[in-house]
């Protein structure tokens, strides 16, 4: 290989490999890029899991009110406010008059007790005390709307 010239003004013809750092700038940086990596996906794990808690407590809220606004409605024998809590399904499937005369002639609801929504089943066991002294466990059917996201009674087993 041959010697650069010597003297003033003469440039070697190749530029010299850099000598400092070594590998620490490198694990520097890459512990850098790890720590943003988790940090990122942890946020977002947290948020995920955040997002479905909440969701699940406003799916028991909602369905727990609904189901006490249906039986209260029944109770009180204001069967087409029964009815406007119903899903579209069920309202294909009963009109308001038809509702309003299966209700009325059905034995009245003195008090009733709502349970827990099962958010796997959407379905909701209510405890109902009939005049008479008659006591039913009855379970709420719910659905959710897909307009309004809200949830609405779709039967009653």
């Amino acid at each position: 290989m041959p010697t650069p010239p010597t003297g003033p003004g003469v440039a070697p013809p190749f530029a010299a490999p850099p000598t400092e750092g070594g590998r620490s700038r490198l694990w520097l940086g890459l512990g850098a890029g790890a720590l943003a990596l988790v940090l990122c996906c942890g946020g977002g794990g947290t948020a995920v899991v955040g997002l479905l808690v909440s969701g699940v407590q406003a799916i028991e809220e909602q369905g727990r009110t609904v189901s006490s606004d249906y039986y209260r409605a029944l109770a009180d024998g204001e069967y087409g406010q029964a009815y406007d809590q119903l899903c579209e399904d069920a309202k294909r499937r009963e009109s308001r008059q038809e509702f309003e005369r299966r209700a009325a002639a059905e034995p009245q609801i003195v008090s009733y007790r709502v349970g827990s929504v099962d958010t796997t089943t959407l379905t909701v066991p209510v405890d109902v005390t009939l005049a008479g002294g008659g006591q039913e466990r009855q379970q709420v059917v719910l659905a959710q709307d897909q307009q309004t996201g809200g949830m609405e009674v779709c039967g009653v087993n």
